[in-house]
């Protein structure tokens, strides 16, 4: 494991992307995204667990997933995304990376992976980040689609699922 290059990595994927450096501030016109400096980085925790014997370690490696799992997102602070490196032994690590829903989703976390695989291969072998610079970011897209989704466009969907959603329950009675 190479800890610096998993931590550039890590800085890197969050300067390329401004959804995971972004928060929600309440203000008097309503919630404003606030985008920190691409130079925040992703604080790493990181956890020395080799020295336990393996029972210890499994004792301690659930009791620190579950602190991480339920520890709360400060919306209008952040970082909305938080990571720990657990270190089992020389040749066996675990990284655990929180993420609040409203930053990310299934496909993103795909194109986390693949990036997080790419950029650690190179910073591990010195080289330089091979990643294309983003065309566009995720508020770029929204932007666009809320500017589509209007008029004719909006009323069409709107009917679509209107039609197709009629029938379903008003409410539905979940577990809490």
């Amino acid at each position: 494991m190479n800890r610096s290059a998993l931590q550039q990595a890590l800085d890197r994927i969050v300067a390329r992307h401004e959804a995971l450096r972004t928060c929600f501030v309440v203000a008097q016109e309503g919630v404003r995204q606030h985008i920190a400096a691409s130079d925040s980085g992703l604080a790493l925790k990181w956890h020395d667990l080799s020295a336990l014997a393996p029972a210890e370690q499994a004792a301690q490696l659930k009791a620190i997933s579950v602190a991480e799992a339920s520890q709360a997102f400060d919306l209008a602070q952040g970082p909305l995304i938080r990571g720990q490196l657990l270190r089992l032994s020389e040749a066996e690590h675990i990284l655990l990376l929180t993420q609040h829903h409203i930053i990310s989703d299934g496909w993103s976390m795909g194109v986390f992976v693949q990036e997080l695989s790419t950029l650690y291969q190179a910073f591990s072998e010195a080289k330089v980040d091979p990643l294309p610079a983003l065309p566009i970011q995720y508020a770029d897209y929204a932007l666009w689609q809320r500017n589509w989704l209007q008029g004719e466009v909006l009323q069409q969907q709107l009917s679509y699922w209107r039609e197709h959603l009629s029938g379903a329950p008003a409410l539905l009675e979940l577990p809490t």
